[in-house]
């Protein structure tokens, strides 16, 4: 869904500059930089036109120096955006030694996969007067986000997310520090997602738990709506923990175990319910014995304790008529 432009605002896309090797322009300006001297002094002997020379040595000493700005080395996936004086005139993406006009502002953009998990923080460096770096850029654990289910039942849960630069323009123009603007948006989608699901499921309703690839499929969508339009692409999106909450961990589960008990004594009455009816089905078609009905109803009694309980029985052998 679009949104609203505001006047005066305009939607920035990315325009790609094949920009010049930059070994070219490094000559011209060493050239330019070690011949300026010799100008300027054959333009003190130089008689009447002394003053025309020495100008035209410092301007190419000037010209030089200001050249030699707009040399630039960009590593693989990285890449330059360029301003000249505000405006957005394209972005370098070619690696290696380049050269662009000097008077372009340039900003540096990584395009690199990148990941994060949410309820990570992040510390910014720190340098100190001399811009020396004190204190390198770190990265906190992820701390599991807590929500409620669909079904109100409060759980702990987290993502790590995969996403990478594809657009530079909007990633710069389009949204303010677009790295937290991912972390923030991928934080509220996976709340969002965790709200609209239910834990578990006992049938075939999707469920956190148990509808793995699905809710990560659908968590990765949610999150890509949300940075449209700050230039980013989401890879993957995959769910890291998931867990009750702690005040009802211990109820939930119980609540498991007695489904698993449950699920496990259906099936074993199932099969000795089936045992019961082979065996009579075979004492019937050999004449092994002649039961009646009061000795039949006995001897399928005995079986079923003897099939379903999950202890073991003792026998009682009966001696009399």
């Amino acid at each position: 869904m679009s949104q609203p432009t505001s006047p005066g605002s305009v939607h920035h896309h990315e325009k790609v500059i094949d920009a010049f090797s930059g070994w070219g322009p490094l000559g011209i300006s060493i050239l330019l930089i070690v011949s300026a001297p010799f100008c300027i002094v054959a333009g003190a002997s130089a008689g009447p036109n002394g003053p025309t020379l020495i100008g035209t040595g410092v301007l190419m000493i000037v010209a030089g120096v200001v050249a030699m700005f707009g040399l630039m080395a960009i590593a693989p996936n990285n890449s330059r955006v360029l301003l000249l004086f505000g405006q957005y005139k394209g972005t370098v993406k070619r690696s290696g030694f380049v050269w662009v006009n000097p008077f372009y502002t340039k900003k540096k953009v990584s395009l690199r996969i990148r990941n994060f998990e949410t309820g990570s923080s992040t510390k910014p460096e720190t340098k100190n007067k001399e811009g020396v770096v004190t204190q390198p850029k770190t990265r906190s654990a992820g701390k599991p986000s807590k929500v409620n289910d669909r079904d109100g039942n409060p759980i702990e849960i987290s993502a790590v997310v995969v996403w990478k630069v594809v657009d530079t323009a909007e990633a710069l123009f389009e949204v303010d520090d677009f790295e937290n603007f991912v972390e923030v948006q991928s934080e509220a989608a996976l709340r969002s997602l965790a709200t609209r699901y239910p834990y578990d499921s006992r049938d075939d309703e999707q469920s956190l738990r148990g509808s793995t690839d699905e809710i990560c499929d659908r968590l990765r969508d949610d999150i890509q709506d949300r940075l449209e339009k700050a230039g980013v692409q989401v890879l993957e999106a995959r769910i890291s923990h998931l867990a009750y909450a702690p005040e009802i961990a211990a109820a939930m589960l119980q609540r498991q175990q007695a489904s698993a008990v449950v699920a496990a004594r259906t099936k074993i009455v199932d099969g000795a319910v089936g045992m019961v009816e082979m065996a009579l089905e075979h004492l019937k078609r050999d004449n092994i014995v002649e039961l009646d009905a009061a000795q039949r109803a006995a001897l399928v009694s005995n079986l079923l304790v003897v099939l379903c309980s999950d202890r073991h029985t003792q026998p009682v052998v009966q001696t009399g008529a």
